[in-house]
């Protein structure tokens, strides 16, 4: 488990569509063995599969990785009781802070279009 000093601030998610691994381990601050190895571990994650079986993740996943990051390093649950976590009762409310999250930015981009027409 990270201490609150070890934490860092994980970097924006960039506005694309789809983000290669290289580029999610960057962003989530992780290798890309890992994961790797979390799609087999968490069902939910499947990222898009590509020409030679390359990996290509959207926004949600991004964010469901940071979910599964959060658990296992700043929160100290195993494989086993993250993946429980996320399948279980509490990923409702997980659901509707994710909800509120995407409104939050749908507000936000709006805002910024209406800044853009004038």
């Amino acid at each position: 488990m990270l201490e609150a000093s070890e934490r860092q601030e994980l970097p924006a998610i960039p506005g694309k569509r789809y983000f290669t691994i290289g580029e999610v381990a960057e962003l989530c601050q992780v290798k890309p063995h890992v994961l790797r190895y979390w799609e087999q571990e968490f069902p939910m994650l499947s990222p898009v599969k590509r020409r030679g079986n390359r990996r290509y993740y959207q926004r949600h996943d991004v964010l469901l990785i940071r979910q599964i990051r959060a658990l296992l390093y700043e929160q100290g649950y195993t494989i086993h009781g993250a993946r429980q976590k996320l399948s279980g009762e509490e990923a409702k409310g997980d659901l509707t802070q994710t909800q509120q999250l995407i409104q939050d930015t749908i507000t936000e981009l709006e805002g910024i279009l209406r800044i853009l027409r004038h």
